[in-house]
C-alpha cells in the first residue's frame, strides 16, 4: 500500500540551487517546489540538467550553492533512505538473480512482503518472467526490473529518471496509470521525460534548458501561456521566448 496523504504541501523545496562541475554551471539558480501527492514532470532536452537535479534531490550530488529540502529534511539525510525511491537511467539490477529475487531483495530492505513483490512485478508487466535470470532479459525488460525494484519499496517520494524509455506504448499507458494511482494514495512522484505526450499526464511541469528553470506550471497553464493546445509547440515557444529575452538582455 502506498503512503497515505498528509498535510504537507511540498515534498521538495529547491532554493537558489547551483551545481558546478568542471568549472561549468550544470544548474544555475534553480528555484522550485515539488507538491506532495502529485506527479511533477521534469522536462528538457539532453544536457539540460534533469539528471543532475534529480541526483541533487536524492542527495548524491554535491551542491555548489543553494539548498534542497526533502520531506522537511536536508537532501541526503540518512533518515530519508527508506522514504525516497530513485530509479536511474542505468538499471540497478543484479544480473545473476532472477527477476523475482531482485525485486524481493529490494522489498525486504524496506520491510515489504511477498505480495508487494507480486504487485510490483505485475505493475511493470513482468509476472511471466519472474523466474527468469535478469541476465537473460532484453534491455527493455531489464529496465522494467529496475523500475519494479523502485516501486516495491512504496517510498513517500519516488524519483524516476526517464522510466518509460524503450517500453511499448501499451505498457507505458499502464505504468502512467500506476503512477496516477500512487499519487492518489499520497506518493509524490518526480518523473523526467522527453515525451510531451507523457507531460500531459503530469500535474505540474518543470521545464529545464541549459541548466536553468524556464517554467514551473501546470500543462493547462503552459498551453494558455503559449496560446496553443500543442504542448510540444508550447515548450518550443517558451524556449524561443527565453532565448529572445536572453539576447535582448545581452544587447542591452
Amino acid at each position: 500500500m502506498a503512503p497515505q496523504q498528509t498535510g504537507r504541501r511540498s515534498a521538495v523545496e529547491v532554493s537558489a540551487l547551483t551545481v558546478t562541475r568542471a568549472k561549468r554551471d550544470v544548474l544555475k539558480d534553480v528555484n522550485f517546489s515539488v507538491p506532495a501527492g502529485r506527479i511533477t514532470g521534469l522536462l528538457g532536452p539532453s544536457g539540460s540538467g534533469k539528471t543532475t537535479l534529480m541526483r541533487t534531490i536524492v542527495g548524491v550530488q554535491r551542491i555548489t550553492f543553494g539548498t534542497v529540502s526533502v520531506l522537511d529534511r536536508p537532501a541526503g539525510d540518512p533518515t530519508l533512505r527508506r522514504e525516497v525511491g530513485y530509479m536511474t537511467q542505468a538499471p540497478s539490477v543484479y544480473a545473476d538473480l532472477t527477476v523475482e529475487a531482485n525485486v524481493s531483495y529490494f522489498g525486504a530492505m524496506h520491510g515489504r512482503k511477498r505480495t508487494d513483490t507480486t504487485e510490483a512485478l505485475a505493475a511493470v508487466g513482468l509476472t511471466e518472467l519472474a523466474r527468469r535470470k535478469a541476465s537473460d532479459l532484453s534491455g527493455g525488460q531489464f529496465s522494467r526490473v529496475s523500475l519494479a525494484c523502485a516501486l516495491v519499496a512504496a517510498p513517500r517520494l519516488l524519483i524516476l529518471d526517464e522510466p518509460t524509455v524503450g517500453l511499448d506504448p501499451v505498457l507505458r499507458v499502464d505504468l502512467w496509470q500506476r503512477f496516477a494511482d500512487l499519487a492518489a494514495h499520497g506518493t509524490t512522484l518526480l518523473v523526467s521525460s522527453h515525451s510531451m505526450e507523457e507531460a500531459a499526464r503530469c500535474d505540474i511541469l518543470s521545464l529545464l534548458r541549459g541548466g536553468r528553470l524556464l517554467a514551473h506550471l501546470t500543462p493547462d497553464d503552459l498551453r494558455r501561456q503559449a496560446e496553443t493546445d500543442d504542448l510540444e509547440a508550447a515548450f518550443l515557444r517558451l524556449i524561443r521566448d527565453a532565448e529572445s529575452d536572453s539576447s535582448a538582455g545581452g544587447a542591452a
